[in-house]
């Protein structure tokens, strides 16, 4: 119990700064583009020093490995690209709930990606997600920017459910941190490459943020999260993690006076139920029916 309570406070951390995160698509008035050039720029150089620091063997063994993480950098930059649009378009709201959307689709994706048998509750999580995002969306014309919005943050936790499972195979091989470091690198390259940056000036507190998000939110958040998971279950960690829009939406309330409708929140109560629920082992849901 004694080492479970500074896993318990990291993980809890962890999870908060992944909340703070949302708040700087409005903190920062430039492109998504830039923003997440910025965030894994950092996060990359961040993560590098604590792989140098720790001495830990970060070297990829083979080609494929690297086109592998290259490709997966690449889905990595789409993942956060649609994700800060999603909240410039709508709200820090809408976008963090239904990017919590992402246990769901892996819940959906696993079974046809990996060709394990697929389980009633799977269509039943489904139905539920659909209906919460329904909820959380509160109005439904095309040209709305917060119905674009939400689209942004569902193809958001779309492309986060992919990355998650096209990682399995190099957990087996490689350090949580050094897979980080390697996708914030291929992922800021990727940017660097479609992102014009002619004319772009960026002011002094401009950058200060990019730091915060890249260093605090995402390579500080990553390693507390990671090293939570050496004595914690990873369902615990999960469930916790469903705490991420909760935060994320007390301080978008708190600092940006960005309050959600009495619908908002019931939709994304039940998105949040949904998402730990798909985080339960199948066995611990029949003990909980």
């Amino acid at each position: 119990m004694a080492r479970a309570t500074p896993a318990l406070l990291q993980v809890h951390v962890s999870v908060f700064l992944f909340g703070l995160s949302g708040l700087f698509g409005k903190f920062l008035v430039l492109p998504a583009t830039v923003i997440v050039l910025g965030r894994t720029g950092f996060a990359a150089l961040a993560l590098g020093v604590v792989l140098a620091l720790g001495r830990r063997s970060a070297r990829l063994s083979a080609v494929k490995d690297w086109l592998g993480m290259a490709l997966l950098g690449a889905l990595l930059a789409f993942h956060w690209v649609s994700f800060f649009y999603s909240i410039q378009l709508a709200t820090v709201a809408v976008g963090l709930l239904t990017f919590s959307s992402f246990p769901v689709f892996v819940t959906l994706l696993e079974p046809l990606l990996f060709k394990t048998p697929w389980r009633w509750r799977d269509g039943a999580i489904a139905a539920l997600v659909v209906l919460g995002v329904a909820l959380v969306i509160p109005e439904y014309r095309l040209g709305s920017a917060t119905t674009l919005g939400a689209i942004w943050g569902l193809l958001s936790g779309l492309s986060f459910a992919l990355l998650q499972l096209l990682n399995k195979g190099y957990r087996q091989r490689y350090s949580a941190v050094a897979i980080a470091f390697y996708q914030n690198l291929f992922a800021w390259l990727s940017l660097l490459v479609v992102t014009p940056l002619a004319g772009l000036a960026l002011t002094t507190s401009e950058v200060g943020l990019l730091l915060v998000l890249g260093v605090l939110c995402t390579a500080l958040a990553h390693t507390l999260f990671i090293e939570s998971l050496a004595v914690l279950r990873t369902q615990t960690a999960s469930v916790i993690s469903a705490l991420e829009p909760v935060y994320g939406i007390a301080l978008a309330a708190l600092l940006l006076e960005e309050v959600p409708t009495l619908r908002t929140l019931v939709g994304g109560a039940m998105v949040l139920g949904t998402t730990v629920w798909a985080s339960l082992p199948e066995s611990s849901s029949r003990e909980l029916g």
